[in-house]
């Protein structure tokens, strides 16, 4: 089992920066990928960045781009998503989440943490 402890979030102004962590316990990462997804209310849900935590390749959501970047600590087991030059449209609740690698799921997931962008 991976347990994901979520922390950073908050209210910012449109043009400001943020960065949510996500420290992990449990097995090693080696086989996994670690991902932040966000939720809006109306919204599906959104993979926002992931990286696979061996070699350090990642992903981003073309409506991140650019602006968002994610990277992870290995030494303290910690994933980050630094996000910066926010717009309202990127309100959500955001997720720390974690899927072994030969599964598609994510199936570990953070408690949430609540990111507010004002205009």
């Amino acid at each position: 089992q991976v347990q994901l402890v979520e922390s950073g979030g908050g209210l910012v102004q449109a043009g400001g920066s943020l960065r949510l962590s996500c420290a992990a316990s449990g097995p090693t990462l080696d086989s996994f990928a670690m991902g932040w997804l966000r939720r809006a209310p109306g919204n599906d849900g959104e993979r926002v960045a992931s990286i696979i935590w061996k070699d350090g390749t990642t992903y981003y959501a073309q409506s991140v781009k650019g602006r968002f970047t994610i990277f992870r600590d290995s030494a303290q087991s910690t994933v980050h998503l630094q996000m910066s030059d926010l717009k309202p449209e990127d309100t959500a609740i955001y997720y720390c989440a974690a899927r072994v690698l030969s599964v598609g799921d994510y199936s570990y997931w953070g408690q949430g943490t609540q990111v507010t962008v004002s205009s």
